[in-house]
């Protein structure tokens, strides 16, 4: 059952620590500590039958895998809302000196503008002609905290107060300005030829939990209605599906070649990242970003942060159904290895760091080696082999694996794997 006591506790976890809580000392980081696991067979359908076919895997298993994941993980959504609709609210054709295009969009979930909503920030190349492959990503600190811009708006959700990152009385101030533009080097990925386009996550749902009485759930479960169901949509999945709604509006946009969108996250929102990529198939791109537990990362590993600590500290993540498997990871009818496989056979990056153990970067590998037989099923290239590769090389097919020295964060380094996986696989489509 959820418990409103941890709501002040989760607030004090900064984005950057949102996965070092305190009982981490208690976590195991010993691979000789790993309890014996096996996985579940990706090419094996519940009914036991053995899937030797890419029709079997697109028809059948596929499908079962993914209602797995909805039921009993991340919790259905809904569809797109009938109303939805939005308003370009800024326009400057010569941003960043002249080098970009910068749009503001509101977009809203209901006929009701004074509802939920949520704000984009998308730049696009002035170098390139017609329409251009663009990043998406859900962002902690404000669409004004990626860049020092003046003219973006500042956020005006809650945020998680903050004095020094000049976030008071959880509202942003000037203060907040540009104070992660280190995740975001947006003059690097324009020059490459790609548009960014991101979102701040507490717009769609405020990252603590109050029984889902705010964000986009207002429109489903506020106001007495009792919440979602245990296996409806936990705050993951409603990021996710923020990022389809996104995704919609980039389909009407004429700069944007929509066929070839990324969607990447950080953390908690590279779990959300990759949920997105594995129900929207629109996504022709999926990168994750030291997702760790719940997202990368193999559960049976145990290793860093576990099922029950996720579920018990950020009750709000998951659907209600994911708590049963709290201490239970061998009854789980998935691991995250059948999320990275929900892509296939679309190109996805995972990235970790070294001293990321919290989010068990072994861990996030071995998922990504062990999708492969899917992959290779659909004639795409996987992981080679169960090795680890060497640090700072972007190795595999269309599964990549990235591993750079340092801490939990998304880095200029880390950029540069994403533009390079871009490269070589977001072919350039025909509008």
């Amino acid at each position: 059952m959820r418990t409103l006591w941890l709501w002040s506790f989760v607030f004090l976890l900064c984005p950057r620590a949102d996965e070092r809580m305190s009982m981490a000392q208690e976590a195991n980081y010993d691979e000789a500590k790993i309890p014996p696991y096996e996985l579940p067979d990706l090419l094996l359908t519940t009914g036991g039958e053995q899937v030797t076919t890419a029709e079997q895997w697109l028809k059948v298993r596929r499908p079962e895998l993914l209602r797995l994941f909805e039921e009993q993980m991340f919790g259905r959504a809904p569809s797109r809302p009938v109303d939805l609709h939005w308003q370009i609210t800024d326009e400057d054709q010569a941003a960043l000196a002249g080098r970009a295009i910068r749009k503001q969009v509101t977009i809203y979930f209901s006929k009701d503008r004074s509802g939920p909503r949520m704000d984009l920030l998308l730049w696009l190349p002035k170098s390139v002609s017609g329409p251009v492959p663009v990043f998406l990503g859900l962002n902690f600190v404000g669409n004004h905290g990626t860049h020092p811009d003046p003219a973006i708006r500042l956020t005006e959700s809650w945020m998680r107060d903050d004095d020094k990152a000049g976030v008071v009385n959880n509202l942003a101030t000037e203060q907040s300005r540009g104070r992660d533009q280190s995740s975001w080097p947006v003059a690097e990925i324009l020059a490459r030829g790609y548009g960014l386009g991101t979102i701040y996550y507490g717009d769609i749902d405020p990252d603590f939990d109050d029984q889902f009485q705010n964000g986009v759930h207002q429109l489903y479960h506020g106001s007495g209605r009792g919440g979602p169901t245990p296996e409806q949509w936990g705050s993951i999945a409603t990021w996710a599906w923020g990022l389809s709604r996104a995704l919609d509006y980039l389909q009407t946009e004429a700069a944007v070649d929509a066929k070839r969108v990324a969607v990447v996250g950080h953390s908690r929102l590279g779990k959300t990242a990759m949920w997105a990529g594995a129900i929207d198939e629109r996504f022709a791109l999926v990168i994750s970003n030291n997702s760790g537990c719940g997202g990368a990362a193999l559960s049976r590993r145990r290793i860093g942060e576990t099922v029950q600590r996720i579920n018990t500290v950020f009750p709000h993540w998951f659907c209600d159904n994911f708590t049963q498997y709290n201490g239970r990871e061998d009854e789980l009818p998935f691991d995250q290895h059948g999320l990275v496989a929900l892509v296939a056979p679309r190109p996805i990056l995972i990235t970790s760091a070294e001293e990321d153990r919290w989010a068990d970067p072994r861990g996030e590998f071995l998922s990504a080696f062990h999708a492969s037989p899917v992959y290779e099923l659909l004639g795409q290239p996987g992981i080679a082999g169960p090795d680890m590769p060497p640090m700072h090389q972007l190795s595999g097919g269309r599964i990549g694996y990235f591993i750079r020295a340092g801490e939990h964060a998304m880095t200029k380094m880390d950029w540069e794997a994403y533009l390079e996986f871009a490269d070589r696989n977001l072919v350039r489509s025909t509008q």
